[in-house]
């Protein structure tokens, strides 16, 4: 893949591309992209009104992908995994929630954030 890194970095600019990568990311995914950070600041910087690209590249799980184009919906996103999904955000099911606030209604309900 690094052989590649030099393609990639040719085709972003000629494609007005943002490539965006988690954390969790391959390290040779990351060496392409043109930033790398945890959800929160991979957000941040699809909402980031100086970067000039119109597309955005996401390689995380669905979610992030889905987070950065409601915060910038005026550029196109793209997922590099379109299955890619976060098992702890997949962990509560809202119906078993609903069950287990019903049978314990004064209990505080304490959830990952992207759940």
């Amino acid at each position: 893949m690094t052989d590649l890194v030099p393609q990639i970095q040719r085709l972003k600019q000629e494609k007005n591309v943002l490539i965006l990568a988690h954390v969790y990311a391959p390290p040779e995914v990351q060496a392409a992209a043109d930033f790398v950070g945890d959800s929160l600041s991979l957000s941040r910087k699809s909402a980031d009104a100086s970067i000039a690209q119109d597309k955005i590249i996401f390689c995380g799980v669905y979610f992030m992908a889905e987070t950065a184009a409601l915060l910038a919906p005026h550029k196109k996103v793209f997922i590099s995994e379109p299955l890619a999904g976060c098992p702890m955000a997949d962990m509560a099911d809202a119906a078993d929630v609903l069950k287990l606030k019903a049978a314990h209604p004064s209990a505080a309900v304490v959830t990952y954030v992207n759940s």
